[in-house]
């Protein structure tokens, strides 16, 4: 059942040292081979410790970010300049400090309705990929080469929850407003939208995580929504305390 690539390092330091490897490593490997890389931020307080390492020396020059399209996994629904603004974490630990064009940062609208920003911002990612119509395309161009994910205690990933409908969805980008975590009303990525992508990046870290990362490494179970990520596009990324 396995599928996916586990690699577990002793630190939460190390862990995201280890995940800013590997984002410059499939960028390279992006540009060099299409010429652009087009990645999905993950919000929440688990990749931070990663943005700062890809702001700094030597990730920081290591790639090429005028090549780099920005998108997002999941927002809140709150403005941009808002602490609980995923763009916002994402903009003050990584965007800020390297050399990437305004044009190629496509933010979730998060100080809007949560259905219109969906809509949206399916019209963005649509444009980005190159895909007007139909479901995601599993070709280089028209398809994420990597979005970066998060694990909550609860088993969600993205604004993706335990049992909620959204599961079942067949948008790329969906709205919700009940939330069972505040705020109640954010967008997301659904699951085909994120299982189309080239590769899936969980970082994890912390003991506080280890019951839900063993149930997303015990199988598929609604109740643990990331155990639903496509596991032969899966790279999972932890410390040894999430592993418990």
């Amino acid at each position: 059942m396995r599928g996916f690539d586990l690699e577990v390092l002793p630190t939460a330091a190390l862990a995201a040292q280890a995940a800013a490897r590997r984002f410059v490593a499939a960028a390279n490997d992006a540009i060099r081979s299409r010429g652009e890389f087009v990645v999905a931020l993950s919000g929440g307080s688990t990749p931070r410790s990663m943005y700062a390492r890809l702001a700094a020396e030597p990730d920081a020059s290591g790639v090429n970010w005028s090549r780099v399209q920005v998108l997002w996994g999941d927002e809140r629904c709150v403005p941009p300049d808002h602490a609980a603004s995923n763009y916002r974490m994402a903009r003050e630990a990584l965007l800020d400090h390297v050399s990437i064009p305004a044009a190629n940062v496509h933010r979730i609208r998060g100080e809007d309705d949560p259905a219109e920003a969906a809509t949206a911002y399916e019209r963005v990612i649509r444009d980005v990929l190159r895909t007007p119509l139909g479901p995601p395309r599993d070709a280089p161009g028209a398809r994420i080469d990597l979005v970066l994910l998060g694990l909550g205690e609860d088993g969600h990933t993205a604004s993706l929850f335990p049992g909620h409908p959204l599961l079942d969805s067949s948008d790329l980008v969906a709205g919700l407003d009940d939330s069972p975590k505040p705020p109640p009303e954010r967008i997301t990525l659904t699951l085909p939208a994120l299982n189309a992508s080239h590769r899936l990046m969980l970082l994890v870290t912390g003991a506080d995580k280890a019951p839900a990362l063993a149930r997303v490494l015990a199988g598929p179970d609604r109740g643990t929504p990331a155990s639903l990520l496509d596991r032969d596009r899966l790279d999972l990324v932890a410390d040894e305390a999430a592993l418990g």
